[in-house]
């Protein structure tokens, strides 16, 4: 419960997977394990599994703003985050709702490409994202090849990660994370809010069960959000709960595969 006695509820904007490791369903499960009430737009829907995307189908802007404006006129929106958004005519739909909406505890996952190395955003939806979105945002929390791609530069030792984390806030979200797990070595997020950087160190889990774990931490950072919990303390959190997903994980598909989003939820909740 949050601090009026209701329940937390968390909107998911984002892309639909069949093969419920990542995106709405890995969003869902993880507000369920924070003992969050989790609602859903769905931007596009998918055919993939622990392989590989095979199809993708966008949904039309007016109907992804429909759904924001429909669980938000009725049920309320205390923390949001977007995943994928396949191109510049969804961002600025979504942009636009959430800023007529007034929502402040927004959480973007810039998902460009999927953990089988498909593309997920066109290069028109990048630029969008950086105009429209970004500056709407309470926390950001790229990849390295999205922070990459984000920023035009090359992002890999300790010094380029916190100047693209100065750039990356610079285009407007009030924090950032950009997170390790590409890397080399142990995997460690660093965390930026304009005032000061925060390592999150974390060791490096060897695994094919990763499918989701950017939607997973994003969705964990947005239901603590609506919570109540700051920043810094999400990120701490959410890298936590995607570690002991990852640890606990049953081998599903032959692929990438999901997380266990339940692993911890007595803890989470």
């Amino acid at each position: 419960m949050n601090q009026q006695g209701r329940i937390p509820r968390v909107l998911t904007i984002a892309g639909s997977d069949s093969g419920g490791g990542a995106g709405i369903q890995a969003d869902l499960k993880t507000f369920a394990a924070f003992g969050a009430y989790g609602m859903s737009a769905v931007a596009a829907v998918t055919a993939q599994n622990t392989r590989e995307v095979t199809a993708i189908h966008e949904v039309p802007g007016e109907i992804v703003r429909a759904q924001i404006l429909a669980v938000a006129s009725d049920i309320g929106v205390d923390a949001a985050k977007t995943g994928m958004l396949a191109g510049a005519g969804l961002v600025e739909a979504v942009a636009d709702t959430v800023r007529e909406l007034g929502i402040s505890n927004l959480v973007v996952d810039p998902v460009t490409i999927s953990k089988s190395g498909d593309a997920l955003l066109r290069p028109d939806g990048l630029s969008a994202l950086r105009q429209k979105l970004l500056p709407l945002a309470r926390m950001l929390t790229p990849n390295l090849p999205e922070a990459e791609a984000l920023t035009g530069r090359r992002v890999v030792c300790l010094r380029e990660i916190q100047e693209a984390a100065r750039r990356l806030l610079d285009l407007g979200p009030a924090c950032v994370v950009i997170k390790g797990g590409h890397g080399r070595g142990d995997a460690t997020d660093l965390f930026f809010d304009g005032r000061r950087f925060v390592l999150f160190q974390g060791e490096r889990i060897r695994t094919s069960s990763d499918h989701g774990t950017g939607c997973t931490f994003s969705a964990a950072i947005a239901a603590l959000f609506a919570k109540g919990v700051d920043p810094a303390c999400a990120v701490g959190e959410a890298k936590r709960y995607v570690a002991e997903g990852m640890r606990s994980a049953t081998r599903l598909g032959s692929g990438h595969g999901p997380l266990n989003h339940f692993s911890g939820w007595r803890r989470a909740r």
